[in-house]
C-alpha cells in the first residue's frame, strides 16, 4: 500500500510519519518565557543533525487548533536560547506530567516537580536529574507550511552526569546506563534502549565489487 502524502489530511500524515519513524529520541527542552517563566516540554521530533558546529534539530508543531507557536518555540523565537536535556527510565512519569497542555502563565517545572539546575552559557536551565543536557543557541528558525517551526540550534555546551562517564581522556560514556528513552509508533509509547546489539561496519571488498559487475556472487 502506497500513500501520496501530497493529498492526505494533516492528522493521517502525522499518522503515518509518527507511527514509521521510530524510536525517536526524546529532547525535553527548557526555556524561559516572558517574566523569566521556566517553560518545560518534551518533543520527538528531534535529533542531532551537524557536528561542525555541533547541531540539533527540532520539529516544533504548532498548536493544530489555534495555529500559534507553542511555549516552546515562543520562547526560543523571543530570545533564541533553549536546553535539550535527554530522558532516562527514570525520569518517564516527571516528563509525561510536564507534556500537559498547560497555560501559558503556568511553569511545567513547577506543575511536574522538576529539579533543575543552573546552565553555564544559556539563561533556561537544565533539568538536574538529565544524564545529558545540551545547552543551545538558535541558528536558524523556519516556518516550513502553517503548522510547523524547525529550529536548528548549535550545541554551546554539553553536561554528562559523571556516573556515566568510564574515561575521561578518551571520552568514553557508558551510554547503556543511562537507560535513555525513544518514543515509538502511537500516542503514550515508549521504546527502552537497553536491547541493543552491535554490527561491525564492513570495509571495503574490491573483488565483491568486481564479481558484482560481471553478474557473479
Amino acid at each position: 500500500m502506497q500513500f501520496d502524502m501530497r493529498e492526505l489530511a494533516l492528522l493521517e500524515r502525522y499518522k503515518l510519519i509518527n507511527s514509521t519513524i521510530t524510536p525517536r529520541p526524546v529532547a525535553w527542552v527548557t526555556t524561559v518565557g516572558e517574566h523569566g517563566l521556566v517553560n518545560a516540554a518534551p518533543y520527538s521530533f528531534f535529533n542531532a543533525c551537524g557536528i561542525e558546529p555541533p547541531l540539533v534539530v527540532l520539529g516544533l508543531l504548532k498548536d493544530f487548533r489555534t495555529r500559534e507557536l507553542k511555549d516552546t518555540a515562543t520562547n526560543i523565537a523571543a530570545n533564541g536560547e533553549f536546553v535539550v536535556n535527554l530522558v532516562s527510565e527514570a525520569d518517564v512519569e516527571t516528563m509525561n506530567l510536564s507534556s500537559v497542555d498547560a497555560p501559558r502563565d503556568v511553569s511545567e517545572v513547577d506543575y511536574a516537580g522538576i529539579a533543575t539546575t543552573p546552565s553555564t552559557l544559556v539563561a533556561p536551565p537544565r533539568i538536574a536529574t538529565s544524564p545529558v543536557s545540551f545547552e543551545c543557541r538558535r541558528l536558524e528558525a523556519l516556518d516550513i507550511g502553517a503548522l510547523q517551526t524547525v529550529v536548528i540550534g548549535e550545541v554551546l555546551m554539553m553536561h554528562v552526569a559523571d556516573d556515566f562517564i568510564t574515561n575521561p581522556e578518551k571520552l568514553y560514556l557508558d551510554t547503556p546506563a543511562m537507560q535513555l528513552v525513544g518514543r515509538t509508533h502511537g500516542a503514550g509509547w515508549y521504546a527502552r534502549t537497553s536491547d541493543q546489539f552491535s554490527v561491525d561496519r564492513p570495509r571495503f571488498d574490491a573483488e565483491r565489487a568486481e564479481r558484482t559487475r560481471s553478474g557473479g556472487q
